[in-house]
């Protein structure tokens, strides 16, 4: 903006262009580069703190304005700078996101379009399942899968209670698929387990009361997970973990997550859903182009195969109940 000989302003262009936008001059588009930040990983996330393990200590972080609306979850490798002493009452700042090797997803059910990362960076995805109290859930196991190989996680089976119950009914469907397994007891020693774990970065997943947080206790002592108990009532657990947390393990890490009674698939095409069931995906290559796999649909492959006793009956009916689920009918685990 210059000024005319009487004092008055002369506006330019640009000034013009602006007072026609109704505000100022656009913010410059450079950004700092801090090139003193130190990479962390986040350990858990509340109410927009970030707690990230930077150089062994835990600092307490808030997101730089630059970065936006993106979301930073439990597992994101982070670039801070600021007070990173940890020491209280101090606060950081996350001023980049690495890129993220992979990434677990959910929604609230089939049909919500709003994904919710739960997890990044995990490699494994321990799916903990109850064989008593409260009862298996196979079809929360089946969508867990789905997750996992749509996510690129390995899964793990991880039996609990097995001190009330045997794992034969379970092992008979998911042993032949070649999904890895652990059955475990309260008094039973963890060492199987714990060689699973070491070196990976696993994801703990399952829902309330299966004993997801008290396994997490006993491989972490010290961890102080919130476990509970299930209602007599209803045969649900009840919540208790209400945030992810990452615990550093065996040359790896334990991710924590809060019970779930539902995980929604919205996110992941039905041709992907068949896919993360092994058994059945093969029949499903002879259906036609775009077919339900629902008992009427015509020409369905899957369905010749059930006919003829090839397929588990319950397989299909988890695998048409999930797909149907997309479909805006409600798919209760």
């Amino acid at each position: 903006m210059s000024r005319t000989r009487g004092g008055g302003r002369h506006l330019d262009e640009e000034d013009v262009r602006v007072r026609a936008r109704g505000g100022s001059r656009p913010r410059t588009r450079k950004r700092p580069k801090h090139e003193d930040a130190v990479e962390g990983m986040v350990t858990t996330v509340d109410r927009g703190r970030y707690r990230c393990l930077v150089d062994d200590v835990l600092v307490v972080a808030m997101k730089a304005r630059e970065l936006g609306r993106g979301s930073i979850v439990v597992g994101d490798r982070v670039d801070v700078v600021g007070d990173l002493s940890g020491r209280p009452d101090t606060l950081a700042r996350i001023v980049r996101v690495k890129e993220r090797t992979s990434v677990l997803r959910r929604t609230a059910d089939d049909t919500d379009p709003v994904e919710r990362v739960i997890v990044a960076n995990a490699d494994q995805m321990a799916i903990v399942c109850a064989l008593a109290d409260p009862a298996p859930q196979p079809r929360f196991v089946d969508r867990c899968l789905v997750a996992a190989y749509d996510a690129g996680l390995d899964p793990l089976l991880c039996l609990t209670k097995a001190d009330l119950a045997g794992p034969g009914e379970l092992l008979r469907v998911y042993e032949p698929l070649g999904v890895p397994y652990e059955v475990l007891a309260p008094e039973k020693g963890l060492d199987g387990l714990r060689a699973r774990l070491t070196g990976r970065t696993t994801v703990f997943v399952g829902s309330s009361g299966v004993g997801k947080s008290t396994l997490v206790n006993r491989l972490v002592p010290g961890s102080d997970r919130a476990v509970g108990d299930v209602n007599a009532v209803t045969g649900r657990g009840r919540h208790t973990s209400t945030s992810a947390a990452a615990l550093p393990f065996e040359d790896g890490w334990l991710i924590d997550t809060p019970g779930v009674r539902s995980f929604g698939l919205a996110h992941i095409a039905p041709e992907d859903i068949v896919e993360g069931f092994a058994d059945l995906a093969g029949a499903a290559e002879d259906c036609p182009p775009a077919c339900s796999h629902q008992p009427d649909a015509p020409g369905c492959a899957i369905q010749g195969a059930l006919e003829r006793g090839e397929l588990d009956p319950d397989r299909v009916v988890s695998l048409r109940r999930l797909l149907a689920g997309r479909e805006g009918e409600l798919d209760e685990v």
